[in-house]
């Protein structure tokens, strides 16, 4: 007896479609630019700018938390926004 597609366990469901390759891309960059940012640390070993006293070294790290909640946040948002689109939501 054949059963049917949503209860195979391998058949994706009608929300979780696969997302566009450039979509993909885009929010993959989104997500890795506050890692790669900070992994880059020659990049920001340094005293100067100083901003309010603070060492470029400091400022920096503490931007990049809200950078990174902002990038997140994008990448969430073109992710539902899509899965919105394919249920049909408005």
């Amino acid at each position: 007896m054949a059963t049917p597609a949503e209860h195979e366990p391998n058949a994706p469901s009608p929300a979780h479609r696969n997302l566009p390759v450039g979509l993909i891309v885009v929010v993959g960059v989104l997500l890795a630019l506050p890692v790669v940012a900070l992994l880059w640390v020659a990049s920001y070993a340094k005293e100067t700018p100083r901003l309010w006293g603070f060492p470029f070294f400091y400022w920096y790290q503490f931007l990049w938390v809200f950078l990174a909640a902002i990038c997140t946040s994008v990448a969430y948002r073109i992710v539902h926004t899509f899965q919105s689109r394919e249920r049909g939501d408005q």
